[in-house]
């Protein structure tokens, strides 16, 4: 299992490629740029170029909705080739209440409309002509793009709930899926994936966790309860926490000293993750002592699961 990092954008654009580049020299295995409702993942990605090399590259997420398969079939492509095929694509459906409030878009059927998306998204990034004419996607040609065309990125998904992570496992490359905790890891989210992917390559399986490295953890929990509570509240975070008995997203962070949080890291690999996407929280020291204490487990490298 690797690790990843998941970078937070809300800073002046230089700021968020130097935490790029520093990713690269710590070790870790990817830098994450998600899209809120600052910069443009894929635009920040393709800047960072060769300035921070031998470090892969990803978006979590890109949202489906206010972009068409094609236009980000092009996008994806062109930063890949910017960033010498070290791009992977998470994309998934956000929330109604995103969607609709922010761009004005009518969420309906989200199963329906991801599978729609991915018949044209994943053809036109192996630089397939498409001829889609789904329920709620429609998708006509490719993207002509001259010789040597990048390599099409792995797509990811993000999914949490059956549906969402059959469809990972069928028409993708893997899933990315968060505030779940190891034990719902192993039962819900691995088994349907690995399941609806049979007789295609295995998926991977990439885990967002927000960690902190301290010797209060339940102050860091209460603290993630009052600033990211509100993901407990939308649909499809509920219902997953719902199903492995949690009360909120406070109660998935992963909290204590080094030791504690190593044995929490085993435990994720051991439940079938193959990276996990390290979101760091709590005052700067803490977050400093985090960063570098998984920056060494990444450069380790020593995370396959247990032997059977």
């Amino acid at each position: 299992m690797q690790i990843g990092l998941w970078i937070d954008d809300d800073r002046p654009l230089d700021e968020v490629v130097a935490e790029v580049e520093r990713a690269a020299r710590l070790g870790f295995a990817r830098a994450w740029l998600g899209q809120r409702v600052g910069w443009d993942p894929l635009a920040v990605l393709a800047a960072v170029g060769s300035r921070a090399p031998g470090i892969g590259l990803g978006t979590a997420i890109v949202p489906t909705w206010p972009r068409h398969p094609l236009a980000l079939a092009a996008q994806a492509l062109t930063t890949q080739a910017a960033v010498g095929g070290r791009l992977s694509l998470g994309v998934g459906p956000s929330h109604q209440a995103l969607v609709e409030g922010r761009f004005g878009v009518r969420w309906q059927r989200p199963g329906r409309h991801v599978a729609d998306y991915l018949d044209a998204l994943v053809p036109a990034l192996a630089g397939r002509e498409v001829d889609v004419r789904g329920e709620t996607v429609t998708a006509l040609g490719g993207i002509a793009l001259p010789a040597p065309a990048p390599p099409a990125p792995p797509v990811l998904l993000s999914a949490h709930g059956p549906r969402l992570l059959r469809l990972a496992g069928e028409r993708t490359d893997g899933v990315i899926t968060t505030w779940v905790r190891a034990e719902g890891l192993a039962e819900h989210v691995v088994p349907a994936v690995l399941g609806a992917a049979a007789g295609r390559a295995a998926p991977q399986v990439v885990v967002g966790v927000v960690a902190t490295v301290t010797d209060d953890p339940g102050a860091a929990r209460a603290h993630v309860g009052e600033v990211m509570g509100l993901a407990g509240q939308l649909p499809s975070y509920r219902r997953a926490l719902d199903r492995d008995g949690l009360p909120g997203p406070q109660d998935t962070v992963l909290a204590g000293d080094e030791a504690a949080l190593e044995r929490e890291v085993r435990r994720f690999a051991d439940a079938g993750a193959t990276e996990l996407q390290l979101c760091p929280v709590g005052p700067p020291a803490e977050r400093a002592r985090t960063v570098e204490f998984f920056a060494e487990l990444a450069r380790a490298a020593a995370y396959a699961p247990a032997p059977v």
